[in-house]
């Protein structure tokens, strides 16, 4: 008889239902320790270390999310992004060795989800990729329980059941992060959020070491929906503005 096995995050994994991961690494070291502690946590584990091995990968296995490295061989990790998102929307988690503010926005821009910098904990770099897999699925259920009509605060419209942004009635591209980011500032409208507070709420993440992750989140969003639009409080937080009533 089979067991449901539970990770060491404390996840229930039942058989038959294990997710995908791709893990896209050109250091052996790194790969191993990557691929050793997903499995562990009851993943499905396949590796690449070149650009053009992940594109081919990812085409062939369908992963349900890539750990992505920056730096590759062949070409990079913003190339693989790209293209792999062009064939299909998967969550991605990316690795920078750079704690460059600058690679962050445009790994962003490409569509990756999230970002952490080396070196990193193991443990964390789980934590995120489980939280990366349940906004996928939170994303699936909204689709299929759509709330009624659509926000709008001036000029910005969100839709919840299409997962759709609009200002000035054209359509705003944003990430599943950016998206869940946006929801959870529209909220509470002018309400200050800390970093804390979204850190928790967007990716389920309790720990104040992420805050920077946030920052980048909000930089990008900026730029697609128009930077007067969130407001920054100094030392404390974010609040999306609205037009007065």
């Amino acid at each position: 008889m089979e067991q449901t096995h539970t990770s060491q995050t404390g996840t229930a994994v039942a058989p038959g239902t294990q997710r995908r991961v791709l893990v896209v690494e050109d250091d052996t070291t790194i790969v191993e320790a990557i691929s050793a502690r997903l499995r562990a946590e009851g993943f499905l584990v396949q590796t690449a270390t070149d650009g053009p091995a992940a594109v081919d990968a990812a085409e062939a296995w369908q992963p349900d999310l890539m750990v992505l490295d920056v730096m590759l061989p062949g070409f990079d990790g913003l190339e693989v992004c790209r293209r792999v998102q062009a064939q299909r929307p998967v969550p991605v988690l990316m690795l920078t060795a750079r704690d460059d503010e600058t690679d962050m926005l445009v790994g962003l821009g490409v569509g990756a989800d999230d970002y952490m910098t080396k070196p990193f904990s193991m443990r964390e770099l789980a934590a995120r990729v489980h939280v990366l897999l349940r906004r996928v699925e939170r994303a699936a259920l909204a689709a299929v329980t759509p709330r009624s009509g659509i926000l709008r605060l001036g000029e910005l419209e969100i839709d919840h059941a299409q997962r759709r942004v609009r200002v000035r009635s054209e359509d705003v591209h944003l990430t599943p992060t950016e998206f869940d980011l946006l929801v959870c500032l529209a909220n509470t409208p002018r309400a200050v959020l800390s970093r804390e507070q979204l850190l928790a709420e967007v990716w389920d993440w309790a720990d104040a070491s992420g805050t920077r992750t946030v920052d980048s989140h909000i930089k990008a969003l900026r730029r697609k929906i128009g930077a007067e639009r969130i407001r920054t409080v100094h030392g404390v937080g974010y609040a999306l503005e609205t037009p007065a009533p």
